[in-house]
């Protein structure tokens, strides 16, 4: 597969992630994601310190389908649409452990009665593999830029 078709395929498998969390389509986010996986919601400043704390941690597929059912369950949170706007994807290598990616996202959030706001802002750093000849997220880092955590965040980034 030379490079421009891996690129097509990479960025695929991105529009289908922001897509099925976008469209409320909970169920179809944890597929994206190896059986084996480790999925992190981290503050820039604890990413670069290389400290642990993070917002949320899922570390397999079967969390990460617990986050939705909890979210589907159990969660109470003020009706909202989001927007996920993902730039500057950028396949920084190709390794033996998979395709190594970094991205740029915002996230927009717009609350029934109140005007569209910036959410969420970072970037993505992934680990892809081929699994059963699909790309899937072995790892998916989301470093958020601010230091003020927002207070609402339940939903995957």
């Amino acid at each position: 597969m030379d490079l421009l078709d891996l690129r097509v395929e990479v960025e695929d498998l991105y529009a289908e992630y922001v897509e099925c969390l976008d469209d409320g389509e909970l169920e179809r986010w944890p597929e994206l994601f190896t059986d084996a996986c480790l999925y992190k919601i981290i503050p820039r400043e604890n990413f670069e310190r290389g400290l642990p704390l993070a917002l949320m941690l899922c570390e397999s597929k079967g969390m990460c389908q617990d986050r939705v059912a909890a979210l589907r369950g159990a969660s109470v949170y003020a009706p909202r649409a989001l927007r996920h706007l993902v730039s500057n994807i950028h396949i920084k290598a190709q390794t033996a452990d998979g395709i190594r990616v970094q991205a740029n996202y915002a996230v927009l959030q717009t609350l029934n009665d109140e005007p569209t706001q910036v959410f969420n802002a970072g970037k993505y750093i992934d680990l892809i593999v081929r699994d059963a000849g699909q790309l899937k997220f072995r790892e998916k880092l989301c470093v958020f830029d601010s230091v003020m955590v927002p207070g609402s965040l339940v939903y995957p980034i």
